[in-house]
């Protein structure tokens, strides 16, 4: 069977919740890059890209842009072995429904599954792993290493999938899943839909306000998440 759908996930709040590993993990890498972890505690994370959080972190501190650019390679290095470090004294774990949505869809052959995330790429298996995911599920991806806004992902994510699956996926077979209203306005920057997901911090009103295509609760529900992905003939919503 051909390759027909491309479903691109969110990590936090949209597939494991990460109990705090992340800003932790990020405080430290970015005390040990920048000498300074900036006004980062006044930094609110949701959405946004690791590489945004540093320019709002370091940019009140005087760290220019192109330095921050410059030691990015830098960066994601440390801030992977520092994850890798503590993660284990956080209580990561799955989303709801969110394990079992990712094996229907992976057993599938005709969708192609990959992340649209603001973690750096290093930071991507060790969370995964964490929460009990099979990283290799993903066949690809666009990361927070890539871009210092949201909407710079989609693409990068769109071109890789083509590449991997020879085949161009039109936007209504182009989904992305995510928790916050960021992750739905970089799928209108495609005109990709959207499946919004409030297990993170923003409830069902909130992120129905942004007007995704569909908006559940939790992803506990499979046969419904997954006819809402696959089978988009209606906008219904949980």
């Amino acid at each position: 069977m051909t390759v027909q759908h491309l479903v691109l996930f969110d990590i936090d709040g949209t597939l494991l919740h990460s109990g705090g590993c992340g800003r932790a993990a990020t405080r430290l890498a970015i005390q040990d890059v920048f000498g300074t972890v900036g006004a980062l505690d006044e930094v609110d994370f949701g959405g946004k890209t690791d590489w945004q959080i540093l320019r709002e972190a370091l940019g009140s501190v005087g760290v220019s842009s192109e330095t921050i650019a410059a030691r990015i390679p830098l960066y994601q290095h440390v801030v992977a072995r520092r994850l890798a470090e503590i993660i284990a004294d956080f209580p990561v774990r799955p989303c709801l429904g969110a394990p079992q949505l990712v094996a229907a869809l992976a057993e599938r052959a005709d969708v192609l599954l990959g992340l649209v995330t603001g973690n750096m790429q290093p930071l991507v298996p060790i969370k995964l792993r964490a929460a009990g995911y099979d990283p290799r599920l993903f066949k690809i991806g666009a990361y927070g290493s890539e871009g210092w806004e949201r909407d710079m992902l989609p693409p990068l994510a769109l071109q890789r999938a083509r590449e991997y699956a020879g085949v161009d996926f039109p936007p209504q077979r182009v989904v992305i899943v995510g928790d916050t209203p960021r992750d739905i306005a970089c799928a209108t920057s495609i005109g990709a839909r959207t499946v919004a997901v409030a297990t993170g911090w923003y409830d069902v009103p909130t992120l129905q306000a942004e007007r995704p295509t569909h908006v559940f609760a939790t992803l506990e529900d499979t046969a419904r998440v997954l006819r809402a992905i696959l089978n988009d003939n209606h906008n219904f919503h949980r």
